[in-house]
């Protein structure tokens, strides 16, 4: 049985996902995709790893590049979650800047969208968390956005990455936006990362059981250590 052709305008690219810490991205991914693949928690900097996450369309296939929250470091720890980020922009063909619509834009977002002008690639802004904004404060919302993004000419799209509302629309302008190629992963995958990773990522990802017997040690001061961050997995060279 023979794969059915892809048209000959069909897009595939990678996507970066760039924000402030707890803005959402996590869930974003979740919800493009409709299955979690990615972590979401309350706590900020959980996103460790380059999760990849696959949505495949009959129109392009984007491969989503979730990558930890962008912020000033106080920290190692931090200057390696914001390096991982920082570098995630230079290998992909589109950005996503993902703003709290529900809140106004501060320094950490004008730090976010002065890196990015920077750079030559495409960005795509999403106001998320859009429908928490009361229809009485929206406009003056917009104004603020509008006065934060106004040396940009990128184009805004407001979004709720956790009911999906505006998720179609923003869907459709990523995959405009990716060059024209063929499929890089097989249409049914979802994620390009072992199970096993994605359990250390998310426990609840197999619906079912699970016995966790944990002995807790904390190392003072054990962000700022090199080795001990080694061990965890943060390297600075993901």
């Amino acid at each position: 049985m023979h794969a059915t052709p892809l048209p000959e305008d069909y897009r595939s690219g990678f996507i970066a996902l760039i924000g402030r810490p707890n803005v959402g991205k996590s869930t974003l991914v979740n919800q493009l995709v409709g299955e979690k693949v990615a972590i979401t928690s309350p706590v900020a900097q959980t996103t460790r790893n380059r999760l990849r996450a696959i949505l495949t369309t009959e129109v392009a296939q984007m491969v989503l590049v979730d990558t930890p929250g962008i912020h000033k470091p106080h920290h190692l720890l931090g200057e390696r979650l914001v390096k991982s980020a920082r570098s995630a922009i230079g290998e992909v063909d589109l950005v996503v800047l993902l703003l709290e619509g529900c809140e106004r834009p501060g320094r950490g977002d004008a730090f976010i969208v002065n890196l990015l002008q920077q750079q030559s690639l495409p960005v795509l802004v999403a106001l998320n968390k859009w429908d928490k904004l009361a229809e009485e404060h929206r406009s003056e919302a917009e104004e603020a956005y509008a006065a934060l993004l106004q040396e940009t000419n990128w184009p805004v799209h407001r979004c709720s990455a956790l009911s999906g509302d505006g998720c179609a629309e923003l869907t459709a302008a990523m995959a405009a936006q990716l060059p024209l190629g063929p499929q890089l992963y097989p249409p049914e995958m979802v994620s390009d990362q072992p199970e096993r990773v994605l359990l250390g990522e998310l426990q609840v990802l197999i619906d079912g059981p699970v016995y966790l017997e944990l002995f807790v040690k904390v190392v003072p001061d054990w962000r700022s250590k090199p080795a001990r961050l080694a061990e965890l997995g943060y390297t600075g060279d993901q």
